[in-house]
């Protein structure tokens, strides 16, 4: 039975920086090194590049931003947004022939980009006859400009919620990236539904965003997130260790966001255990599943919980988390947000709902989800069926109702007639003590039509040899999911999101003359 709507706060985002504004026009909004703005002055510079965008004609059209981390990109998508323009945010790292195939597929009539990629983008552009106009920030072209003088009139025309927001491109790493168009209905209600299960504090928060802020957890569970609640932003431009620490320290950080990555990477670096974490309240992972072993520790340590959730490009993003004021599950992504419903299906037709404990897809319906992928009829027609998300994630539900990830549907393997989960032999294996990181991908076999194989990156001067690992895998696991082999290496391979690049280890496993 679906339950009733949820009353969502704001119409749009943009409604709710105007809010913010009226509310706390001196709050601190954003920050990142010595330069700050209050709200007032986010509104601002909002109203003002939003004017400019205007009258460049861009109202109702696609507006790329290729931009890394900075006070910069926050105004520019909110920008984008108040020009009632739909935003197609992309990785700033991506190659010319990388980013080609998506902005022909997003018919973009302008860029925003950093500076530093005027050249780049400048032959896009060319290749691409849409393309009118290039906006370069930097310097000399800063989207702070109108902190002091912006006419607030630019936004009396705001964005409707059936209006389309963005245009989110999934990741590529599997085939050719897709764009998932989400309203702005869509935006605004996950955020609500969010608060319901990860509450925060009006007024209060300073969050901590080291996430790419094209990515659609950043975007959401940072930048929206403090908008939202009129928390303080505060931003790292790069991921370091060290530099993270400091933050948390120096900015009295009360929220934090990060990734399985993040979370391992920061637990191993010196001095981690006599940082001060008196000021941090919780923080969230996401974008890929966090080993207990993980979560444990840093609770410990930190005396702060993690909240892991579970979403997706194609849902808002965010479709569960285990909840702060109730029962969080190790290794768990939760229980589904308000107005969200989540069912395992089978594999085979989508079609039969599975019992509890047995793995399967794992489907979603909610307002959160996406209209469709843009030029993709056949995709979209896969995706969304009767009403339902097909997710493509493998995972199964317990008796309470708390969703766990087993894997990606195109990752189980097929072990001698066996359905193979790769996530399982993770989750053993990180339980390991000799275990940092572990990986585990499928090598084609003759004989057993595929086999497991298992990366380790071991933990420094306590490193668990092959024996020793396959002797716990063969007390944990049944025989037919006991990795083949164990190929030890000093780091994983990982996206820009702090995923493990799956395709990249299957061609290593893969690979003729690494196979004997």
């Amino acid at each position: 039975m679906r339950v009733k709507p949820l009353p969502v706060a704001f119409p749009t985002v943009v409604h709710a920086l105007a809010d913010a504004a009226a509310r706390s026009p001196e709050r601190e909004a954003l920050a990142l090194g010595g330069e700050r703005l209050n709200y007032r002055e986010y509104l601002c510079c909002v109203a003002g590049f939003s004017l400019e965008l205007r009258q460049l004609g861009l109202g109702g059209r696609r507006v790329a931003l290729l931009m890394g981390n900075s006070i910069d990109v926050c105004i520019a998508m909110y920008s984008v947004h108040a020009a009632r323009a739909e935003a197609v945010p992309l990785n700033p790292v991506y190659t010319q022939s990388e980013l080609q195939p998506m902005l022909d597929d997003a018919g973009v009539s302008a860029i925003i980009c950093d500076e530093a990629l005027a050249g780049l983008v400048g032959t896009l552009a060319t290749g691409a006859g849409q393309i009118e106009h290039l906006v370069a920030v930097g310097s000399g072209n800063r989207l702070t400009v109108w902190r002091d003088r912006a006419d607030l009139d630019a936004l009396d025309d705001l964005p409707e919620p059936g209006d389309p927001a963005t245009l989110q491109f999934t990741g590529g790493t599997t085939g050719r990236a897709k764009g998932a168009r989400i309203s702005h209905h869509s935006l605004s209600v996950n955020l609500s539904q969010r608060e319901a299960l990860f509450p925060t504090r009006d007024d209060v928060e300073r969050m901590l965003c080291i996430m790419p802020l094209f990515h659609c957890y950043a975007v959401s569970m940072c930048l929206h997130a403090m908008v939202y609640r009129r928390g303080s932003l505060v931003i790292l431009p790069r991921y370091h260790p060290g530099e993270v620490l400091a933050a948390l320290v120096d900015e009295k950080i009360t929220v934090f966001a990060g990734s399985p990555t993040v979370f391992t990477g920061l637990l191993n670096y010196p001095g981690f255990a006599g940082t001060d974490f008196s000021s941090l309240y919780v923080s969230s992972s996401g974008s890929a599943p966090l080993a207990g072993n993980v979560l444990k520790q840093w609770e410990r340590i930190t005396g702060t919980p993690i909240l892991e959730g579970y979403g997706q490009s194609e849902a808002g993003p965010v479709i569960s988390f285990n909840p702060l004021n109730g029962v969080r599950k190790p290794t768990s992504v939760g229980i589904p947000l308000p107005q969200t419903e989540i069912q395992v299906v089978d594999l085979e037709t989508g079609e039969k709902v599975l019992e509890t404990g047995q793995k399967g897809e794992i489907r979603v319906a909610g307002p959160q989800v996406m209209s469709g992928y843009r030029n993709r009829p056949e995709e979209t027609a896969l995706a969304l069926r009767n009403g339902w998300l097909y997710t493509g994630d493998i995972g199964e539900l317990d008796e309470d109702g708390y969703l766990y990830i087993r894997g990606r549907k195109k990752e189980m393997l097929l072990v001698s007639g066996y359905n193979v989960f790769p996530r399982e032999i993770e989750e053993v294996l990180h339980r390991n003590p000799g275990v940092k990181e572990a990986a585990v991908v499928g090598r084609t076999d003759a004989y057993r039509g595929e086999l497991p194989i298992a990366f380790i990156v071991p933990v420094s001067g306590n490193g668990a040899d092959a024996e020793t690992l396959q002797g716990y895998c063969r007390e944990n696991l049944a025989p037919y999911k006991i990795p083949a082999e164990f190929r030890f290496c000093e780091e994983l391979p990982k996206t820009v999101v702090g995923k493990v690049d799956k395709v990249a280890l299957t061609q290593t496993a893969n690979r003729a003359e690494d196979n004997g």
